[in-house]
């Protein structure tokens, strides 16, 4: 059997454990992919070839004697380069990083994913020290959109969205503070997993604002994306912020019926700000699900603001040595925010934790009474690569600030959320299907509804 380009994960490790394919066969295959396609998509700034085909052979080999393998056997992923990998310097998007000494160690998701029997390839580009919605990096270059590779892949994660929605592997993984799932997800179409804060592990992964930061996955099937986050979960003493309930497994769930759910649209703040495409998805989304009951989300616009307090300080604050010493070797947009950051008043960022609480408290008593609600993913379809500004609502506003203005008011909290891909012309776009504290499994269970309807689907890539 041969691989192709746009296989499944659950269709590799199916057919690797049934010996149709073997490992090796399905890595080659994507170190093929990625030899001739990422010189126009950028998505990867490290491929680890030698690593993967060794562990490509190891699960081969233990096939061959009869020992039980994981879900993942022989599916290849890739990691966006803030994930330690071992052996390599953990750049985080940046210039200074890269005189790191090596990693000694895996971040706890690659062993955890390894462990599942996933193969490692590479390391993937993103925005520098994840500040960044576009995908544009200036020291690497930015990742490009496989379905118009004159547009932005999104970011942070930029790498991550574009080697999963241009085929180059079925998984990728990301991290999201602010949006950096959720939007790359949306401009590349595919699916990508916002977990719970403190759900999945972050140990050994470069931060960005600890009290906002989530890793997760990538995938181009529901399925795909259960199965990864699945093989990731439990708790680990190595993240202070890891929760210690038990595993949840999400796999059996999905093909739970939907049709007892509460699902909302989420109204006010989520149906301003938009472009005609992310209203036509939200709609078609809400339609497939039955879906017509409203519900404002309280004072969203603030929670936007204080998770931008909060973003800017905390991070400010984890780069200040590195502000003083080599100004000169940042980004400059990255460089000029963090030193605003810097400068914001203690007082204001008290206000802005005070506020978190009263937030994360409303939508608790909110969530009593809904199970689901929908949201747009982004305001619109991929922006043109160094586009600047663009039009909300009449108003002239950067896309760089505002590609998330619908993303952060619900990771400020720390709310799971599926992005599932609406397959529209000529472009694709997201909705955040956003669920209760730990209740993945229900978001994970409607991504998998509207992907058996038809509804959302990844698209092909077509732009190289």
């Amino acid at each position: 059997m041969t691989t192709k380009p746009e296989m499944t994960a659950s269709e590799i490790a199916s057919a690797v454990a049934g010996r149709k394919m073997s490992a090796l066969d399905a890595t080659e295959a994507a170190l093929a992919r990625i030899k001739q396609h990422d010189t126009i998509l950028n998505a990867f700034t490290d491929i680890t070839a030698d690593r993967a085909r060794a562990k490509a052979r190891a699960i081969d080999a233990d096939i061959a004697a009869g020992k039980t393998v994981g879900p993942l056997a022989g599916v290849p992923f890739a990691v966006k380069n803030l994930f330690d990998v071992a052996g390599l310097a953990t750049r985080a998007g940046s210039k200074i990083n890269r005189d790191r000494a090596p990693a000694s160690r895996d971040a706890t998701l690659i062993e955890r994913m390894e462990a599942a029997g996933a193969v490692l390839v590479g390391a993937l580009n993103m925005g520098e020290y994840a500040y960044d919605f576009t995908g544009e990096n200036v020291h690497d270059g930015p990742s490009r959109n496989p379905h118009d590779t004159t547009r932005m892949s999104g970011g942070s994660s930029g790498g991550s969205g574009s080697a999963v929605g241009g085929a180059l592997v079925p998984i990728a993984l990301g991290s999201d503070t602010n949006g950096s799932i959720r939007v790359p997800s949306s401009f590349c179409g595919i699916f990508g997993l916002k977990p719970t804060y403190g759900r999945l592990s972050r140990a050994r992964s470069f931060p960005f604002v600890a009290s906002l930061d989530h890793l997760g996955p990538f995938a181009r099937s529901a399925t795909d994306l259960a199965l990864a986050y699945d093989a990731m979960q439990g708790s680990d003493a190595d993240d202070a912020a890891c929760t210690t309930r038990g595993l949840e497994p999400t796999t059996p769930l999905l093909a739970n019926p939907v049709s007892d759910l509460r699902i909302a649209i989420a109204g006010g703040y989520f149906q301003t700000n938009l472009f005609p495409e992310a209203v036509e998805a939200v709609g078609r989304v809400a339609k497939a699900l039955g879906a017509t009951r409203v519900v404002d989300v309280p004072e969203a616009a603030r929670a936007r603001a204080a998770a931008y307090v909060i973003t800017t300080t905390e991070g400010a604050s984890l780069h200040l040595d590195r502000l003083r010493k080599r100004p000169n070797d940042f980004d400059p947009a990255v460089r000029d925010r963090l030193i605003a950051g810097a400068m914001v008043p203690a007082p204001l960022v008290d206000r802005a934790q005070k506020f978190r609480r009263w937030y994360r408290a409303q939508l608790a008593e909110m969530f009593k009474s809904v199970d689901v609600l929908l949201a747009p993913a982004t305001p619109c379809t991929a922006p043109k690569l160094g586009q600047v500004n663009f039009n909300l609502d009449g108003v002239e506003l950067p896309v760089r600030a505002n590609i998330g203005i619908h993303t952060q008011p619900i990771s400020f909290i720390g709310l799971p959320v599926v992005a599932v891909p609406v397959p529209l012309e000529p472009l694709p776009i997201g909705v955040q299907i956003i669920a209760a504290p730990w209740r993945e499994d229900i978001a994970l269970r409607v991504a998998y509804a509207l992907e058996k309807m038809g509804v959302v689907a990844v698209p092909s890539p077509r732009g190289f």
